[in-house]
This record gives structure tokens, sequence and C-alpha cells, in this order.
């Protein structure tokens, strides 16, 4: 099976792999070779994938996925590998994004501050999980 990550910038990932799990609107997301024909929205939260026995985790926003012929693609706002995630200057992202959400008064601004706040919650948890399981 073959999974591509896309996001606005660049190609973030695109290679051979063995499943994957994705986040999703109801939950987590598992995909193995020869699933369903499928088009479904991403939620801010960690892709993991399998390649060669090993797991890898990448912290992922919002956006589509599409699976067809053994082939996953995800569309998404951002992709950052576990190993690219600073978490000290994440924290202090979503600390400045909490305290503009407080003083907001426009629902637009309010909409992309949340959506930051998810995007960094995310990396947060893909960093735990990293020290979680020793690496």
């Amino acid at each position: 099976m073959y999974l591509d990550i896309v996001t606005p910038e660049a190609k973030t990932f695109s290679d051979e792999i063995d499943s994957v799990v994705l986040p999703g609107y109801n939950g987590e997301l598992g995909i193995l070779k020869a699933h369903s024909p499928l088009v479904t929205t991403l939620e801010p939260g960690e892709l993991r994938y399998t390649k060669d026995g090993a797991e890898h985790s990448l912290a992922v926003g919002n956006g589509i996925v599409e699976i067809s012929n053994d082939n996953v693609s995800v569309l998404t706002d951002m992709a950052i590998d576990e190993d690219d995630i600073d978490a000290k200057a994440v924290e202090e992202a979503l600390e400045r994004a909490r305290k503009e959400l407080s003083e907001t008064e426009v629902a637009e601004d309010a909409e992309e501050i949340e959506k930051s706040i998810m995007q960094a919650l995310a990396q947060l948890e893909v960093q735990r999980r990293r020290k979680a399981a020793g690496h």
C-alpha cells in the first residue's frame, strides 16, 4: 500500500507502507491493504503508519483522505514528523493562542485560533506518545 501526505507547502511523505491509522471525525480509522474506496475528513491529531514492522508518527491538521487501489492520499494543512516537533515552541504558541482566543470577539478569528490550538495539541500528543515509548 502506498501513502502520500501533501500539505500546501510540499509533499511531506510518499512511500510504501504496511498500514496507517488516521485521526477522523468519529475517532481513529485503520487502513490496511485492499481497503474499500473511501473519501473522508481528517481531524487534527496523530497519524501513525507502519513500515517494515516499525511504527512512525506525524502530527496532522485538518484535511481530506482518499483511499483507492491500495493508495492512501492525505491532503492536510499540517503534517509534522515526530522528530521535527519542538515541544517547547509548541507549548509557547499554544499559550499565546489561548490568550488571544480569550481576548477575541470576532467569530472568524476565534475559529482560526481554535484551529491553531487543535494543531498544537496534536503535536504535543505525538511528542508525549514518543516520550512514553522511550524514543
